[in-house]
């Protein structure tokens, strides 16, 4: 007899939920989408640095005194342009020795021995001045610190560089000002790897397209690469997937609005939207279900009483 009532109450309660599931649809569902095209992209991350694509200290050919410097830090400057005007240490003493005796003597001296013209190597910009006028420097300290321009270094995994190409275009934005979007062009990827926190990456250097007016040497920069992209795939949103390691279902609402669990194939997903493959036709609609439908249609589903197909 207790048999026979156990018996009872398992079918009474399987009964329930099939009652629920198929033939409250309406209760039941949460939310409804069909597939729909969209641009889908799988991106990831790095950080780079801003640097000078060559750097180059402005050093005097000998020692002595920094009578008169012509530029500032952020000034431009053309190949050859006098840059500073430095005296010898012989120099820097005669005339000293002869401003003593007076103006005109000094004036004397001063343009019979002439100071000696620093020029720039290059067309460029100054990034940094470190001496001023009247200071006795050597021939190893640099004036003036000066770069023909300002790009993007960053190191990239190994794992990562497969999607790097000389060329593609990437987003990027500068840490001190996270809404100012820019893009770049990468123009080098180092042909030999370092490690890094015992990590295999690659240097790779990037071209901004349009130089933002912040843009300083050092500032740190957030770069957006694109792994995979993929326009016009049929897709629906993730949360109407369940993914169970071993396969990935979705809830279809089938006809007389009888919801099935189904098993579908799927391609790319930006995080949001994933790609679906095969399993789901287009003018079928997956839906969700409110949390006790879900927790009792679930029940059911072990129980072996949903149709898959």
């Amino acid at each position: 007899m207790k048999k026979l009532l156990i018996i009872l109450i398992v079918l009474i309660a399987a009964g329930a939920a099939l009652f629920f599931v198929f033939k409250s649809p309406k209760q039941a569902i949460d939310k409804e989408a069909q597939l729909k095209q969209r641009n889908l992209s799988v991106e990831f991350r790095a950080t780079g640095m801003v640097s000078p694509r060559n750097r180059l200290e402005i050093k005097p050919p000998f020692a002595g005194r920094i009578e008169e410097i012509l530029v500032n830090e952020g000034n431009d400057v053309k190949k050859g342009q006098i840059i500073v005007w430095m005296s010898s240490s012989e120099r820097a003493a005669m005339t000293d020795a002869a401003r003593a005796m007076g103006e005109e003597e000094y004036e004397r001296w001063k343009n019979i021995y002439k100071p000696t013209p620093i020029v720039a190597p290059m067309d460029g910009f100054i990034i940094a001045r470190q001496k001023e006028p009247g200071q006795t420097i050597t021939a190893s300290e640099a004036v003036l610190v000066m770069a023909d321009d300002l790009i993007i270094e960053s190191n990239v995994d190994e794992t990562d560089l497969r999607y790097i190409k000389i060329g593609n275009e990437l987003k990027m934005f500068l840490d001190a000002y996270p809404d100012e979007n820019f893009k770049g062009v990468v123009e080098h990827i180092s042909y030999e790897s370092t490690v890094v926190s015992n990590v295999t990456v690659y240097k790779i250097k990037i071209r901004p397209l349009k130089k933002p007016s912040v843009f300083r040497a050092g500032m740190t920069a957030t770069i957006t690469i694109t792994a995979e992209s993929k326009n016009d795939a049929w897709s629906i949103p993730n949360n109407f997937i369940t993914d169970s390691r071993t396969r990935k279902t979705v809830l279809v609402k089938g006809d007389r609005n009888i919801i099935e669990t189904r098993e579908i194939k799927t391609g790319i997903t930006d995080g949001r939207y994933t790609e679906v493959v095969s399993g789901l036709e287009k003018n079928e609609t997956v839906v969700t279900l409110r949390t006790q439908a879900k927790q009792k249609a679930t029940s059911f589903i072990n129980a072996g009483g949903t149709r898959t197909r």
